[in-house]
Order: structure tokens, then C-alpha cells, then sequence
């Protein structure tokens, strides 16, 4: 497949700049924020209790810092970070002018920045104007679902889910090294402890899975659910414990009746919980 250009209109932006940006954006975000001018990150804005409230790609614009996220969290994330505000010289605005795309595929067009999630995912930019598209937000799903990637507001709601549900940690959206920021304790104690136990895998079938929302189940035991998809291939966020023990014993998996098999994506550093053998 040849280097591809599409236009992700579901997506919008919201710039962040003034004297104070930088500290006010590393004292809230997951991850640091990009620094140099033309680079890229990946984090989210999470609540007290460590939980994503919104997930985005930043990039670097000159002296302010463009996020690129749902278009319907628009709003709201320009709120979210006025409250966190106060006295900070910080200036917040949505930005209705611009445009995200993205370059995917073999060969694709080193546009704006790589995205920081995964090299294979290609490349991403805020423009303004038309975009040159050559492929549609469709396709580019279908890149994104093939690579076991999945995105905040399509495949796992906002509000409900920590980072390491949604693979954030996996996938360069969390830095375990910076300091606080909001969330951090309860995100920290997951990682340290190891107790993420939800996960994003892929889920693959012999026909076309059925809609985002639908129940992962093992026999009669549900054990996650089915995130986006295209035809046979999708994500699922699954219990890992429970999805192992189902797949050890035999227990069929299936969403809406429809058999399932469930990989850890490629470029996942979890794996399969090991079981552990009964004690004589």
C-alpha cells in the first residue's frame, strides 16, 4: 500500500500558549509536552482518581502547543483547562480553522510529525485550508484497527478508563519519570504494582464483528468488550487474567455469538499472565 492522505474531521484543536504554558501543561498532561518546534506527543488529561478524561497528540507550534483531540471534547477541554487555570499566564483557545490529517501506508508523506504513538501509524499534522486527501477517515481506521491501536471516544469511553486500560502506557502516552501531575499517584501505583489487569488486544474472526459496546464473552462470562472494527479484525478490552484462563480450559470466546481469537498486539511489551500452578 502507497503513502496515503486523509482528513480527520472528528478531530479538532485547541492551542495553548503565554509566559506560562509550558509549566501549567507539564504540571496536568501524562506526558511531557513537546518542546522543540515541529515535535509531537502523546498524552491525556486524567481526573484525582486517575482516570482519562481526555487523550490527545500535541504538537509544538512555534510558542504554543496545538492539541489535537475529539472534536466534541473541543469545548469541553478548553474549560477543563481554564478551571485549572487561575492565576497563570496562560492563553486557551479552540482553534475552528484548523484541520488534523494524517499520512499513513508505505511510503507515507513525512507530514507535520511522526506520530508519537507508533512509528507504523505514520505521520500527523494541523494545517490550515483544504487537505490534499487522497484516502478517507475510514481508511486510516482500518490502518489504525490492523495495528491493534485504539482511540479514546471510539473504542473506550472517557471517564471510565485508566491509562493502562487504554495501553496509554504502551503506547509513549505516559512518562513514568516526570513529576506530578494530575493522577499521577493512582497511575504510578498501577505501574509499580502491576495491576493493570484490562488491556487492549486485538480480536480477529471468521466473519465481520459486531458494534463498539458489544460484550466479550468466555462461555457464558463476560470478560470485556469489543471496541472498532473492520470486518473479521478489531481491538477488545478484555480482563487479561480472565481471557487467559478462558483460552487454557478451552472456553470458547465470543462477541454476539461470533467466535474470537485475541492476540496482544505486536508492539505491546505485556503479555499473557502467566498461570499459576496449584500447590499440592
Amino acid at each position: 500500500m502507497s503513502g496515503r492522505i486523509a482528513e480527520l474531521s472528528r478531530r479538532g484543536v485547541v492551542a495553548v500558549g503565554g509566559a506560562d504554558a509550558e509549566k501549567f501543561l507539564d504540571d496536568l498532561m501524562t506526558a511531557d509536552m513537546p518542546k522543540a518546534d515541529g515535535a509531537a506527543a502523546y498524552g491525556g488529561l486524567l481526573t484525582p482518581q486517575g482516570k482519562v478524561l481526555f487523550d490527545f497528540i500535541a504538537h509544538r507550534d512555534g510558542a504554543a502547543t496545538l492539541f489535537d483531540l475529539p472534536q466534541t471534547l473541543v469545548a469541553d477541554f478548553v474549560k477543563r483547562l481554564t478551571f485549572y487555570r487561575l492565576r497563570a499566564k496562560v492563553d486557551i483557545a479552540a482553534l475552528a480553522d484548523r484541520k488534523v490529517a494524517v499520512s499513513f501506508g508505505a511510503d507515507a508523506a513525512a507530514i507535520g510529525a511522526a506520530d508519537p504513538r507508533l512509528a507504523a501509524l505514520g505521520f500527523r499534522a494541523i494545517v490550515t485550508g483544504p487537505v490534499a486527501a487522497t484516502a478517507s477517515a475510514a481508511d486510516y481506521d482500518a490502518h489504525r484497527i490492523a495495528l491493534g491501536v485504539p482511540e479514546g471516544g471510539i473504542d473506550f469511553a472517557f471517564g471510565e478508563a485508566f491509562p493502562h486500560d487504554a495501553d496509554m502506557d504502551q503506547l509513549g502516552g505516559v512518562d513514568f519519570a516526570k513529576g506530578c501531575y494530575v493522577g499521577q499517584e493512582v497511575v504510578s501505583r498501577m505501574e509499580h504494582r502491576g495491576t493493570a489487569r484490562r488491556r487492549f488486544v486485538v480480536a480477529e474472526a471468521s466473519l465481520p464483528l459486531p458494534q463498539p459496546g458489544t460484550p466479550v464473552t468466555a462461555g457464558e462470562t463476560a470478560i470485556g468488550t469489543l471496541g472498532s472494527s473492520v470486518g473479521p479484525r478489531g481491538v477488545a478490552l478484555v480482563r487479561l487474567d480472565r481471557a487467559k484462563e478462558a483460552m487454557d480450559r478451552g472456553v470458547p470466546i465470543a462477541a454476539a455469538g461470533i467466535p474470537l481469537m485475541l492476540s496482544v498486539p505486536a508492539w505491546a511489551r505485556f503479555a499473557w499472565p502467566v498461570a499459576v500452578a496449584a500447590s499440592d
